[in-house]
Formats: C-alpha cells, sequence, structure tokens
C-alpha cells in the first residue's frame, strides 16, 4: 500500500522538474530579446522621465557634473513656448481631419474590392504601394505636385495640381511655396497623410470583410435589405473590432506624425523654413541637437499623455460598440 502511494508522488515531482525544466529555457531564449528591450525601450523611458522632472536639465551641463532640482520647470517652458500652441493644434488637426476622412475611404476601397473578383489581387497590390514607399520619397512627390515653379521663359509652371484645377477655371493656389497660407499648407499635408494612411487600413478591412460568413448577405439578400442598409447593419458591425483597430493606431500614428511634413517642406516645418507646420514632435526634435533634453522630454510626456487620454476614450467606445 505505501508503495503505491509513493508513486504518484515521484510522477508529479518528475513533471514539477520538468516544467521548472521548461520555464528555464523559455526564459533563456526570451533573455536577447529582454536584454534589448530594457536597453532599447524602458531604460530610455524611465530615463524620459527623469529628465522632464529635472528642472533646466542639459545634455551638455550633466557631463561637467552639473545636478538639478525634482520640479515641473521644463514642463512650464515647453507651455510657455511662443508656437507651442500652434504645434497642438497642428498636432490634434492632422488627426481630427485625416483619422476619420481616411477610414471612410479606405472602408470603402475595401468593400469595392472585396465584392469583385476580377484583377482583385493586382488592385490590391496597387492601393498597398503607398505603404512600402518611403514617407520621405512621397513627400517631395508631393512637394513637387502642389509647386509653383517659374524659372525666366524657361521653365512656368503653376504646378500639376493648379493645371488639374484650372480647368475647371479655378486660378493658381500657392500651396507650399513661400508665403502661402497655413490654411493651404495644412491642405497638401493632411491629403499626403490621408493617401499615405488608406493602404494599411485597407489590408486590415479587407482581411476582415474576407472573414465575414457569407449566410448574413444571403440571408439579407432573401429579405429584400437594400445594400446600404446591409452596409450599415452588417458589413460596419461585422468589422467593428478591425474598424476600432485601425482608428486606434491611426490616432497614435498621427499624433506622432513628423516625416510627411519634413518630407514636403523640409526640416523648416513650413514653407521658407518658417515652422508654421510644426508639430509636438517636431518641437522635440528641434530642441535635440541644443541639448535641451529637459523640454525635449517634458513635450515628450506631454504627447504621451494626451495619447493615452485618446486611446482611453477610444477603448472606452470600444467597448460599447464593437461586436466582437
Amino acid at each position: 500500500m505505501n508503495k503505491d502511494l509513493k508513486k504518484p508522488k515521484n510522477r508529479i515531482s518528475l513533471k514539477g522538474d520538468l516544467d521548472g525544466r521548461n520555464q528555464y529555457k523559455a526564459w533563456l531564449y526570451l533573455s536577447p530579446a529582454l536584454i534589448l528591450l530594457l536597453i532599447f525601450s524602458f531604460y530610455p523611458l524611465i530615463n524620459t522621465f527623469r529628465m522632464a522632472f529635472a528642472n533646466g536639465y542639459n545634455g551638455l551641463a550633466i557631463v561637467g557634473g552639473e545636478t538639478f532640482d525634482f520640479g515641473i520647470e521644463n514642463f512650464k517652458t515647453v507651455v510657455n513656448y511662443v508656437d507651442f500652441k500652434l504645434c497642438l493644434k497642428n498636432t490634434l488637426l492632422l488627426c481630427v481631419i485625416t483619422v476619420p476622412i481616411s477610414t471612410v475611404l479606405a472602408l470603402l476601397i475595401a468593400v469595392a474590392l472585396n465584392s469583385i473578383k476580377p484583377l482583385q489581387k493586382i488592385y490590391q497590390t496597387i492601393f498597398f504601394l503607398p505603404y512600402v514607399t518611403n514617407s520621405i520619397a512621397i513627400g517631395m512627390v508631393f512637394n513637387a505636385m502642389f509647386t509653383r515653379v517659374g524659372l525666366g521663359d524657361l521653365i512656368q509652371t503653376q504646378g500639376i495640381i493648379n493645371n488639374i484645377i484650372g480647368i475647371f477655371g479655378i486660378g493658381p493656389i500657392n500651396f507650399v511655396n513661400v508665403g502661402s497660407s497655413w490654411g493651404a499648407n495644412m491642405f497638401v499635408v493632411c491629403t499626403y497623410i490621408v493617401w499615405n494612411a488608406i493602404p494599411f487600413k485597407i489590408l486590415v478591412l479587407l482581411g476582415g470583410l474576407q472573414n465575414v460568413n457569407k449566410q448574413y448577405y444571403e440571408a439579407a439578400k432573401i429579405d429584400g435589405t437594400s445594400k446600404l442598409r446591409t452596409f450599415f447593419k452588417i458589413t460596419i458591425p461585422l468589422v467593428s473590432p478591425m474598424l476600432a483597430y485601425v482608428i486606434i493606431t491611426s490616432f497614435i500614428g498621427g499624433f506622432k506624425e513628423y516625416s510627411s511634413i519634413v518630407g514636403i517642406f523640409g526640416e523648416g516645418m513650413g514653407p521658407g523654413g518658417n515652422g508654421q507646420m510644426n508639430t509636438i514632435v517636431g518641437y522635440v526634435y528641434n530642441m535635440l541637437p541644443k541639448s535641451n533634453l529637459g523640454n525635449a522630454s517634458a513635450a515628450s510626456l506631454i504627447l504621451f499623455g494626451i495619447i493615452l487620454i485618446v486611446t482611453a476614450i477610444n477603448g472606452y467606445v470600444s467597448k460599447k460598440k464593437v461586436h466582437y
């Protein structure tokens, strides 16, 4: 009887040893990735918090052994920056304008692609091309399309876009040249962001549409439901998880917008380097060459807080509206 009781204990002990060895191997395999995350992700994040709350933190001064008091002076400096409101306004508007437009267009294109059979793969490839193209290169192309060029009698053009709208009797508009208005600049940047953001959203939404059970559409067709009602009552609810995902990621990407503006206007973040299209991320990059790491860190945390709030709101709305 005693021998029989000992056998299960040995088995349990052996199983526990095997689990311990497997966990040890798992941590061993994960260690390179964890070490890289600690060095290049977690430590910089913690260091950003430290620099943000070190009053007047300067990268050059710290080398000389200077110490800094704990406080919120860096945040005050950022908020009181003469163009901070402009940076914040540009950042918010880029998100508010481009995210809804690009999401709606991507959904409509994805529905259209899902409903056709001939040349579907070719169309998918064409629509996906902007996503794999360098953003700076695309920005330079957009700059060339909207730029007015005049070199004496040799070259005289109002730009490709102005030539197109001129067909409809609309006069030439100064979109990106020196002296152009903030509204014209914003229009060009928003057009670029929408065009560049659509491919990824199409890919995600098209994948969701292709996984929708076709029986729902067949039942709606039998009941004589209109296509518009089918779209709002079947298609949108069934792809709502994908819609929630692309909306959240789009807002996060929109708040971090920088490369598109550099591609169109250069590092000056505006026509002639006037900085009128600068964003919060652009402000952070402007502070880095000046070794104002405290201000840059404070601006980064402000942006982090905004993204966190918007993401939390999106998450709350998703729980109410998304059908999983």
